[in-house]
């Protein structure tokens, strides 16, 4: 079951980011980053069996700011794209600095709720600093080089038939960088080589089949533009 819920995820991301982007136009797909980075902070907590292999949640609401970033580089150019990925580290630095500072209240005493929902606030948001530091390494390094990427091929290949290719050319070397990094500095010495190699391996391997799906959405999302300055 985990499989079909893991492909209702994917199209449900999707879909989102282009619904935000027809109400809301670019605005829209601003919201969408901080969105997708503060959700998938959360959801990686949680471990899945996936496919036959031990993953963890947040993967593909993570990815799905690769395809928004890609989106803002064709329609909108590096700038608006660049300003997108700092939107996203700014999310992240807020939601870990307020989420800390408010677990260093105490609950009420007596009440038995307040206790239970401080748990499993401080299960979710007392986050290691070396995971912290790991989150927002991987997602600077592997974000402005997406940008850098996509408008490398696409100085290289500027036909619009070509953006599937400059779209997941970008995309798949990002990933590969944002999950090198984030296994090196989270999990290095903590695990073996040949566990740490597999934490490494999955991740990718389902941020690939993310970025090989995202593909289609690119080309909807220029439909949407199309349709809207038309207007």
């Amino acid at each position: 079951m985990n499989e079909i819920y893991w492909f209702i995820l994917l199209l449900s991301n999707f879909i989102f980011v282009l619904l935000a982007y027809k109400f809301f136009g670019k605005n829209g797909l601003f919201i969408w980053i901080p969105v997708a980075t503060i959700v998938a902070n959360i959801q990686v907590i949680q471990t899945i069996e996936l496919f036959g292999m031990v993953a963890t949640l947040g993967n593909i609401v993570y990815a799905s700011s690769f395809l928004v970033t890609d989106i803002l580089s064709e329609i909108y150019g590096r700038k608006e794209a660049n300003r997108a990925v700092w939107i996203g580290f700014f999310s992240l630095i807020i939601m870990t600095v307020l989420m800390n500072i408010a677990l260093l209240f105490k609950p009420l005493e007596g009440d038995d709720f307040s206790q239970v929902t401080y748990k499993s606030l401080n299960t979710i948001f007392s986050l290691m600093p070396r995971i912290v530091v790991a989150s927002l390494t991987a997602y600077l390094v592997s974000q402005r080089h997406d940008v850098w990427a996509y408008h490398f091929w696409k100085n290289k290949f500027p036909s619009r038939r070509f953006i599937w290719l400059r779209n997941n050319l970008s995309t798949m070397v990002s990933q590969l960088l944002d999950s090198l990094i984030f296994t090196l500095i989270a999990f290095y010495g903590k695990y073996e080589l040949n566990v740490l190699f597999e934490i490494f391996l999955t991740t990718y391997i389902l941020k690939w089949i993310v970025a090989v799906a995202d593909t289609p959405f690119i080309y909807w999302a220029l439909k949407i533009r199309s349709k809207n300055d038309q207007k």
